[in-house]
């Protein structure tokens, strides 16, 4: 389960990956693929809307790395 979660948030990545770095899952989101707030606020509706889930925004301000992301999906996926 955890490898389609994966896939499919490096697809929603992409659009948004202007830098064209290789996202790995410790891939930053403000460092290394250089996003500002209102990047993360798409990207994250993106997210919300793919998985049907309610990302928090305090569970968004510990979320820093592609891994993270793809973990906390997976478990909101599980509630």
């Amino acid at each position: 389960m955890t490898d389609s979660i994966s896939d499919i948030v490096h697809r929603l990545i992409e659009p948004f990956n202007q830098k064209g770095v290789a996202v790995t899952a410790t891939t930053l989101f403000a460092q290394d693929l250089e996003w500002d707030s209102l990047t993360v606020l798409d990207f994250v509706a993106n997210v919300e809307d793919e998985f049907d889930i309610l990302i928090t925004m305090n569970q968004q301000a510990e979320i820093e790395t592609v891994g993270q992301l793809v973990s906390a999906v997976g478990e909101l996926q599980a509630k």
